[in-house]
């Protein structure tokens, strides 16, 4: 085999080749600890294995971020419990602890407008996301419109893209009215997600009302059912 020589300028090329580029990028400052502390070989290769892992988690959080498009919210910290007439804190809590996700139970957040519904709904997906689990947070509008493509090969995709996430996050359902078609997206993904993934759902309409939303629809009864079987459901009053 033929023997690779390099140089030290050639030290750093070498190790992003390798695909080490947190050593890489601070080849120098290492080398100068490394040198001053007086580390021995297998330090060294620990203080890189270190930095190679806690930059790659780095990197694998903000690409998740990145997919779950949570976008800005308000913490939790700063929501004022007293403020709404009604809500449930105690499932809010555990929610947001992540205690559901793996038994697969949905959070519905039902409330008129400017609740809360949707800040709760960022904050559990972002705990999800920081916990290491893969979030996908959409409108209604936004999921039905990525489904409503022309290619029916894309439209598997994104489907399998929905249903096999961890936790996925549909917010805003009730707000727009839409056809029969669009109701029957919605509730292939509900499907797909029957017993094997979360959803946190924020909708300000109660499910009697799902009809004026979708009109004429043949799959609502079935995707409630599909949504409520295993599900929290937290009615949340106050003034907007």
């Amino acid at each position: 085999m033929k023997e690779v020589r390099m140089n030290s300028d050639d030290l750093a090329g070498f190790l992003l080749r390798i695909r080490l580029s947190a050593t890489a990028e601070g080849l120098d400052d290492l080398l100068a600890r490394a040198i001053k502390q007086k580390w021995s070989h297998r330090q060294l290769l620990e203080e890189m294995a270190r930095q190679e892992v806690s930059a790659r988690a780095a990197r694998n959080l903000e690409r998740r971020l990145a997919a779950a498009r949570i976008g800005r919210f308000k913490t939790m910290a700063d929501f004022d419990w007293n403020w709404p007439k009604k809500i449930d804190r105690e499932v809010i809590e555990r929610w947001l602890r992540l205690d559901t996700i793996a038994e697969c139970r949905n959070l519905i957040l039902l409330g008129s407008n400017g609740v809360g519904k949707t800040t709760i709904a960022k904050n559990a997906a972002y705990q999800a996301v920081m916990a290491g689990r893969s979030v996908l947070f959409r409108t209604a509008s936004e999921l039905i419109s990525e489904l409503s493509c022309d290619s029916p090969q894309l439209r598997k995709r994104k489907l399998r893209i929905y249903g096999r996430v961890d936790l996925l996050c549909i917010d805003e359902v009730g707000y727009l009215a839409y056809d029969s078609h669009a109701a029957d997206l919605l509730y292939e993904v509900v499907n797909r997600r029957y017993e094997s993934g979360a959803i946190v759902m924020t909708t300000n309409r109660a499910f009697k009302d799902w009809n004026e939303v979708f009109p004429n629809a043949t799959s609502i009864g079935t995707m409630c059912d599909r949504l409520l079987h295993h599900a929290d459901v937290v009615v949340i009053e106050g003034s907007s």
